[in-house]
């Protein structure tokens, strides 16, 4: 009797549903600005990261001023980790849990 191997499928693409984007968070600081080198124990955790993917609902609600590649600060409680890619940290974070957005010019009014 032959056995046949089920190949996995691997994923390629995380589209979040609903008011929520898909965030590349930042690697953790290593070393202070004055130039100290921090021991693992004792890193600093960071809670910025870059929007990879926007939800259908977000790209389409003129009132949130997110895009893709905006660099964000968010509040890591409800984000939710995504296990897609094992050297990156992946994670799908609500809204409403995005503190600012970082901007290198004021949009006009």
């Amino acid at each position: 009797m032959e056995k046949k191997k089920k190949a996995k499928a691997a994923f390629e693409y995380v589209e979040p549903i609903g008011d929520r984007v898909l965030v590349r968070k930042d690697e953790p600081k290593r070393e202070t600005r004055g130039g100290i080198a921090l021991p693992d124990a004792a890193e600093i955790p960071t809670i910025t990261g870059r929007i990879v993917t926007i939800s259908a609902v977000v790209e389409n609600d003129e009132e949130l001023p997110l895009r893709q590649y905006d660099k964000i600060l968010f509040h890591p409680k409800n984000a939710v980790p995504v296990d897609l890619e094992h050297d990156n940290q992946l994670f799908v974070v609500p809204v409403e849990d995005i503190v600012a957005v970082f901007r290198r010019e004021k949009p006009e009014e």
